[in-house]
């Protein structure tokens, strides 16, 4: 079917392999699959299941259309789409060369983490009437804490969050003064199969369905999360060396609060969608982070 919905899409593309990737880099409501036509052309082509998910494809896609020739890497070029039976569109790109970043095996120095940096700063910096002309969510400094207190009263409402974990997570939530950031356009899912990397460079960034204007630790966090502490200090040297605004001085401490927070909201998605394997993992994760910052300060 999704090699059908290329061929409609793109009108020289023949198809002669299909590969399914699931939902690599999506969520569960969006197919994904990789198609190599007659001319040993990659294609890359998504389609939604859901209304919700055709309407986040669509935002991805005007946010993409207005990406074009602005950022020092190659995002996704829609080469066309094609009308589904119960609703939305697919949409069908070029795949993108480089391999997936290895958080884990970043050094520190000049190399790519230093490009990494470069690269979160030019998407930090891009105007965020991008994101608002693409009908992307908005959010302000104190809205945005008020979320991630939300968030933090359902995992704890879920009776599966370590006290001592709460106890931290609250404190750092409660001290307003640092989260007096200044919101900017963030790539929001920053996994390491949403970075292609090649010779240091980082030449691609998938993956833009998550998008917003929202909190510069939130691209953070994944990366400060999985490399070594020399190399994360060398991708924020050159990020906030290549920062058209300087960051704020708790950017790095949110980064990292970010980074616990995602063990919350995996619990969260098993509790949600009642996948008990999901939940057990979250709370395995939660004993362990416990027991990892126990007696640090955030």
């Amino acid at each position: 079917m999704l090699a059908a919905l290329a061929s409609a899409a793109v009108a020289d593309l023949e198809p002669v392999t299909c590969r399914d990737l699931g939902a690599a880099g999506d969520s569960d409501d969006v197919d994904v699959a990789e198609v190599t036509d007659t001319q040993g052309r990659r294609w890359i082509v998504r389609a939604p299941r859901t209304a919700s998910a055709a309407a986040v494809l669509e935002q991805e896609r005007r946010l993409l259309t207005a990406l074009a020739d602005r950022l020092p890497f190659a995002v996704p070029r829609m080469a066309g789409t094609a009308e589904l039976p119960d609703g939305g569109r697919a949409g069908v790109h070029p795949a993108l060369e480089g391999t997936a970043l290895d958080p884990a095996s970043l050094a520190p120095g000049p190399g790519l983490a230093a490009a990494l940096g470069r690269a979160l700063a030019a998407v930090h910096d891009l105007p965020t009437t991008l994101a608002e002309e693409a009908e992307l969510p908005v959010y302000g400094a104190a809205e945005y804490r008020r979320r991630r207190l939300a968030e933090l009263d359902r995992a704890a409402a879920t009776g599966h969050v370590p006290a001592g974990l709460l106890a931290r997570w609250e404190r750092a939530l409660e001290e307003a003064g640092a989260w007096r950031f200044t919101p900017c356009l963030v790539h929001g899912d920053l996994a390491a199969e949403n970075v292609l990397v090649e010779d240091a460079e980082v030449v691609a960034v998938l993956g833009w369905g998550q998008a917003r204007v929202a909190d510069p630790a939130d691209d953070l966090a994944r990366l400060v999360a999985g490399a070594p502490e020399e190399a994360a200090e060398s991708l924020l040297e050159a990020y906030d060396h290549h920062r058209r605004t300087a960051p704020d001085r708790d950017l790095l401490r949110r980064a990292r609060l970010g980074g616990e927070l995602a063990v919350a909201r995996w619990l969260l998605h098993g509790v949600t969608t009642g996948e008990e394997a999901v939940v057990a993992d979250a709370v395995s994760m939660l004993d362990d982070l416990e027991a990892a910052v126990d007696g640090a300060t955030w």
